[in-house]
């Protein structure tokens, strides 16, 4: 898959290099390269290779700032203390600030440039049939939609651009930011029309590419999200539970283990509807934040039988799940051990997440687990948050997820709907319990508004809500002269 996203990096250094330009003379030179508009956007293949350089620009960010921003200053994760912090300590202690801001928008920015060339030039290339130009064409509206989700969840009013950057003036690079409602207005837009163009309710291979249903999981989050916290109110909800009902007319099922979810062997398997592709051993591509969370060498210091648990080792905990989260798991629940292995030894060490361990390859660990943004749990956690907020009753959904969990043993953890504040809690706690290290957590407080209830490193800051929100990095504010940083920040 590499190979055929290298067609398109002549892009993303064009961005790079037009942006930059905004800011020195000295780059203020016109790019050349030897593919241009008029040479490279003829042909089906064309469309292709620019369809994968979209995904290769997500991946980017799925290594390791999707996670840093949907779950990172959560509170579920803390100090591995076998080693440096690497700056994480910013985040879960909630101390970032304008100089300590966290990951840049430029590389979202950058896939969205993508998708803007796929919607503009894809529509004027002929194809054999017009059901994969619209296929194609689905899947970049769903990205820029999915990207800018992420965007205006972040850091609120965010530039809207919907062309792409292929001048050098500064009425094309400079770009102020819109407000919150005009960004979730693109995405809801650009929803629609991916829907209507996807051509049917199918997966494609492996499940790492967007569909319509990774687009109705998509439009049930971001429909959720306005109907809770930007007065959409029954209506976006409607939609959000509408949306949840679409998912699962697809073919999406529970796994029977939780623990076979997150196998290397088992990717693309029924429970995923959209995921961010990794393979083991492709040339260049780097570990993705699981590296990070996985134990280092151990086999001196702990006992055969966790030696055989952890397996080779490699990365290092530079940080791990926080006690109090991991003291939420119940002992009969299978999620737990599917979750973290607790390291038992004389001296202390913490424990290892083992969702995304990767594979073993010739005696070397490869952190290439597929990222998953959407599975079917989580949808049907959705649908239960939503069905709650209007009044329904979620036991169905909820169940399901708690039967898969606790197994035999089920019986005990059966779900009795109370009050919608009850209800609301018992939601909000399952999804902890389901999507741990998944990246969700921080956007689940964030919607269910117990940020600053539930967060211990925001307890007592009630009222501050500018932290809801995250400071501009100051790299990005010195080259976007017309963005300024977020109020209280």
């Amino acid at each position: 898959m590499k190979s055929t996203y290298r067609i398109i990096s002549f892009w993303v250094m064009a961005v790079l290099f037009i942006t930059a330009g905004s800011c020195t003379k000295t780059l203020n030179v016109q790019p050349t390269s030897v593919i241009t508009t008029n040479s490279f956007w003829k042909t089906p293949n064309d469309a292709i290779g620019a369809l994968n350089g979209m995904y290769m620009y997500l991946r980017n960010q799925a290594d390791l700032n999707l996670f840093i921003w949907g779950e990172a200053r959560s509170g579920d994760m803390e100090w591995g203390k076998t080693s440096g912090t690497l700056d994480y300590d910013f985040y879960y202690n909630n101390t970032l600030n304008s100089t300590n801001a966290g990951p840049s928008w430029i590389g979202l920015y950058t896939c969205i440039n993508a998708a803007n060339l796929i919607i503009k030039y894809v529509p004027k290339i002929s194809f054999t049939s017009n059901t994969e130009k619209d296929d194609i064409l689905a899947q970049a509206y769903t990205m820029r939609a999915f990207v800018y989700y992420v965007l205006v969840r972040t850091w609120g009013g965010v530039p809207l651009r919907t062309e792409p950057i292929e001048g050098y003036s500064s009425q094309m690079t400079e770009v102020a930011g819109s407000s919150p409602a005009d960004v979730f207005q693109l995405i809801k837009s650009d929803l629609r029309e991916a829907i209507g163009l996807f051509p049917d309710n199918t997966f494609p291979q492996g499940r790492n590419k967007w569909s319509k249903p990774g687009a109705e999981a998509l439009q049930a989050d971001v429909y959720l999200w306005t109907g809770k916290l930007l007065n959409g109110g029954k209506t976006d909800l409607d939609t959000a539970l509408t949306a949840c009902n679409e998912v699962g007319q697809a073919d999406v099922s529970l796994l029977a283990n939780y623990a076979d979810l997150f196998k290397y062997a088992n990717k693309g398997n029924k429970e995923v509807i959209m995921a961010v592709n990794y393979v083991a051993q492709e040339p260049g591509d780097a570990n993705n934040y699981f590296y990070n969370m996985y134990s280092g060498p151990t086999s001196t210091t702990v006992d055969s039988s966790t030696n055989e648990i952890i397996g080779q080792t490699a990365g290092g905990v530079v940080w791990t799940i926080a006690q109090f989260v991991r003291d939420q798991f119940s002992l009969d629940d299978s999620r737990k051990n599917a979750t973290f292995e607790t390291i038992p030894y004389t001296s202390y060490f913490p424990p290892v997440v083992e969702k995304g361990r990767g594979t073993v390859i010739n005696g070397v660990r490869y952190f290439t687990s597929d990222i998953v943004l959407y599975r079917y749990a989580d949808v049907l956690l959705m649908k239960a948050e939503a069905e709650n907020a209007l009044g329904m009753d979620p036991s169905a959904e909820i169940n399901m997820v708690r039967e898969r969990a606790y197994g035999s043993n089920y019986p005990n953890h059966v779900f009795v709907s109370g009050n919608q504040e009850y209800n609301d809690s018992l939601i909000l706690r399952e999804r902890l319990l389901e999507l741990t290290c998944e990246g969700k957590r921080w956007w689940d407080l964030i919607r269910f508004g117990k940020v600053f209830e539930l967060n211990p490193s925001l307890q007592g800051k009630q009222g501050q809500n500018y932290l809801l929100l995250w400071p501009i990095p100051q790299t990005v504010l010195s080259l976007e002269p017309k963005v300024t940083q977020n109020p209280g920040w």
